[in-house]
């Protein structure tokens, strides 16, 4: 799970596995499976860097 800013700057977190594609035009827009878009204050490269870091969290776990 990540956590982005909407334009309003209320916070929400989205599930990082259902992102599909970001888009930035000039705001950031994340499509999700579920066809969901959602247009958020941070950039693409900051939305890239969130996945990464909450994956390497994921991968890192002991099991």
């Amino acid at each position: 799970m990540i956590e982005v800013t909407r334009l309003n700057d209320k916070k929400i977190i989205i599930n990082a596995d259902l992102i599909e594609k970001v888009e930035e035009s000039p705001d950031t827009m994340i499509t999700l499976t579920s066809g969901n878009k959602i247009i958020v204050k941070e950039s693409r490269q900051e939305i890239k860097n969130l996945v990464i870091l909450y994956k390497k969290e994921v991968f890192s776990r002991d099991l």
